[in-house]
């Protein structure tokens, strides 16, 4: 069974994505000009390739015992090098996830799942620590590598892209009755005694709308009003939980994990915030989370910990959430709760002697960062539209 590290726990982490030097200067950049903000050099992606990119096109984790490498590791890597139009790097990890994640079994007519983590074993030998894959990780290389194709005119990519989204249809998918397609988050470890464990957080609209463009026939189009369904029902006071369950016939509170909304589900008001106008559950699905909004409307910091039942709050979120958080409000118009995401984010720009970066808010910041900034945006096709096609030509 898959068990997937704690987003908590991942804070003293660097999971392959460096510090970003320049994000408090690019804010204050686009502030002015923010064409000058989308064009110009992205110093924290640059910065991110050099300390955490092997040379092989692994995106290493140098703080864990197993010097850990992750399937999202390496589909973000992809989505951030297809950003910058940086398609050297973009080969070099796809090339090492084909090789080591998938057992060189990653092409059109021989498409293998990803296993989800790597590193170093108890013998001291490097491999797969865990075969199981993760849904969120290959949804997001399927979209790179479609993303890719289209936007460097080359149908290898494409071909790829299609051949993994269908496998994940195939061996990631369930059906629930009476709701319709619904992902799990991995093939194996999720279905179990009458309970199907689910993960809001691995279901962004936007990468669903690409899948089902470039896929009619696919669940895709089908799974993203699935989605809505799942964020709709499971955040009755406006919270995203980091996980949930479907049992007898309905949505209920993960067993497990219970109601509690934090490390996993900060990423719920990313991938809403992150998503077109122009698509019709933008709207709704902004609209079901709109807790967050009024409580750091109240409190001025989003919490650590929220339950997602009841809204009781605790703790103050890290600049991950700040990351997350800022195009969720730029899409709700909250310039105050954008202004405040600006100001704690000037952080990332600190250069503190002897503290690694953290993996999450480099992560999360290079996502939010970028894209309040201008460097990417998403059609409401879901469509990647870098700002290197149009407004730096």
């Amino acid at each position: 069974m898959q068990v997937r590290i704690n987003r908590k726990a991942w804070l003293a982490l660097t999971l392959g994505f460096a510090a970003s030097a320049s994000f408090a200067s690019v804010v204050k950049v686009a502030q002015v000009n923010p064409a000058s903000g989308a064009c110009g050099e992205w110093t924290g992606y640059r910065r991110f390739v050099e300390r955490f990119v092997q040379a092989d096109g692994r995106v290493i984790d140098y703080s864990t015992p197993t010097q850990q490498t992750t399937s999202e590791g390496q589909s973000y890597g992809l989505f951030f090098a297809l950003v910058a139009n940086d398609r050297a790097t973009f080969d070099r990890l796809l090339a090492w996830t084909r090789t080591h994640l998938a057992d060189n079994q990653f092409d059109a007519q021989n498409m293998r799942l990803p296993s989800w983590q790597w590193g170093r074993k108890a013998d001291g030998s490097y491999g797969v620590l865990d075969p199981n894959s993760a849904s969120d990780s290959d949804l997001w290389i399927a979209y790179d590598l479609l993303q890719a194709g289209r936007l460097w005119n080359d149908p290898a990519y494409t071909q790829l892209g299609q051949a993994l989204a269908t496998q994940i249809a195939r061996q990631e998918m369930t059906s629930l009755p009476g709701v319709g397609p619904m992902l799990l988050p991995g093939p194996q470890g999720f279905k179990a005694g009458g309970v199907t464990r689910l993960n809001p957080s691995y279901l962004p609209l936007p990468v669903l709308r690409a899948l089902a463009h470039e896929q009619p026939g696919g669940p895709w189009a089908k799974l993203a009003e699935s989605a809505y369904r799942l964020i709709k029902t499971t955040a009755p006071q406006g919270f995203a939980p980091d996980w949930a369950a479907w049992q007898n016939g309905q949505f209920v509170v993960d067993p497990k994990s219970g109601d509690t909304g934090s490390y996993d589900a900060i990423r719920v008001y990313l991938w809403a915030g992150l998503t077109s106008a122009a698509d019709p559950l933008a709207k709704p699905w902004l609209a079901a989370l709109g807790g967050m909004r009024a409580k750091v409307a109240q409190t001025g910091i989003p919490p650590e910990k929220v339950s997602s039942t009841s809204g009781a709050a605790s703790g103050e979120g890290p600049l991950s959430y700040w990351a997350a958080l800022a195009p969720y409000f730029k899409a709700l118009g909250d310039e105050r709760g954008l202004g405040l995401a600006r100001t704690h984010l000037a952080a990332l720009d600190a250069n503190v002697p002897g503290r690694e970066p953290v993996y999450y808010d480099r992560v999360l910041g290079l996502f939010g960062t970028g894209f309040i900034d201008g460097r990417y945006r998403f059609d409401e096709a879901g469509r990647l539209v870098p700002s290197w096609r149009n407004a730096c030509d």
